[in-house]
């Protein structure tokens, strides 16, 4: 029995598909055909069901998917306590909200490939509710999302905070004093929805203190709900630093409203009995960048001077 068949096996079993498995381990789909044979042959026993159109497991086959999995994962962890950091070879699976897409995410996978090298980053940018589902599916390594969710399954390390304001065009409604929130919440809202980490938390946070949108538009993208917001179709929360360039230029104005926003923590999450020397040197390089203040951060400036 080797790695490479238990490889094969396990990839076959994850996606549902020869031809999925053998792209997925950059081979040929008769190679990846060959190492189950083999693993077959090992063991007298069919590991799949060839009855089948589709690329499904026997029981047993099941039972050496399980096994398969465990000893991949042990194999990594055994690469990672005692290799050099310069030639540890492993994908990571990042999930990510639009948020850190847009601001530090270009400074961190350059931190992690300076000193990982051949560690290769698969990113994937969804809603925190999504990433959180992916992660538990083991679809993913590690997520960066808003502190929105308390699950001993995974665990969490917070790696920066994001400080934000209502916000609205010039004009829309009058801003040359405070408002109070109940006020506020009789305009038209732009708001996050219930997939979205600081839509459940602001949504939290403001029924705790009694107040109930009269006129809300759920909006799931960041980008356009800052382009709904510079519209001039309702208020918003958006990030405060982040679009100080819109307020700077006079696009968008921060309202002075009572009680503030509180800040959002945004934390790292990964299944606890995933976690791995690679991961926590991976969250906290991501605790040593990231920075919700500017959008668009260059990874280097034109002098190679990190940011």
């Amino acid at each position: 029995m080797t790695f490479k068949q238990l490889e094969a096996l396990y990839w076959i079993g994850q996606l549902g598909s020869f031809a999925l498995a053998a792209n997925k381990l950059h081979t040929s789909q008769s190679a990846v055909s060959k190492r189950v044979h083999e693993l077959e042959m090992v063991f007298d026993t069919e590991l799949f069901d060839r009855t089948q159109r589709s690329a499904r497991l026997t029981d047993k086959g099941e039972e050496m998917f399980m096994l398969a999995k465990a000893l991949l994962e042990q194999r990594d962890a055994a690469i990672e306590q005692f290799s050099r950091v310069d030639v540890i070879e492993r994908r990571v699976r990042i999930g990510i909200t639009e948020l850190t897409a847009m601001t530090w995410f270009p400074r961190w996978v350059e931190l992690i490939s300076d000193h990982y090298p051949k560690v290769s980053l698969e990113p994937d940018v969804d809603s925190s509710v999504n990433l959180r589902e992916k992660v538990l599916a083991d679809e993913l390594d590690l997520i960066v999302v808003p502190d929105a969710f308390a699950d001993t399954r995974i665990p969490s390390k917070a790696v920066g905070q994001v400080e934000s304001a209502w916000m609205c065009k010039p004009g829309f409604m009058p801003a040359d004093g405070p408002v109070r929130l109940h006020e506020l919440a009789a305009h038209r809202l732009l708001i996050q929805g219930s997939k979205s980490g600081t839509g459940l938390l602001y949504d939290s946070w403001m029924k705790e203190l009694g107040i109930q949108p009269a006129n809300a538009i759920v909006v799931h993208n960041l980008v356009a709900l800052i382009g709904l917001t510079l519209s001039g179709l309702g208020v918003s929360y958006l990030p405060k630093r982040a679009v100080s360039q819109m307020i700077d230029a006079g696009t968008l104005i921060a309202l002075d409203v009572a009680p503030a926003l509180p800040s959002v923590t945004y934390v790292a999450m990964y299944k606890g009995e995933h976690r791995s020397a690679l991961l926590a040197s991976i969250i906290m390089l991501a605790q040593e960048c990231c920075d919700f203040d500017r959008m668009f951060q260059a990874s280097r400036e034109p002098g190679g001077d990190r940011r």
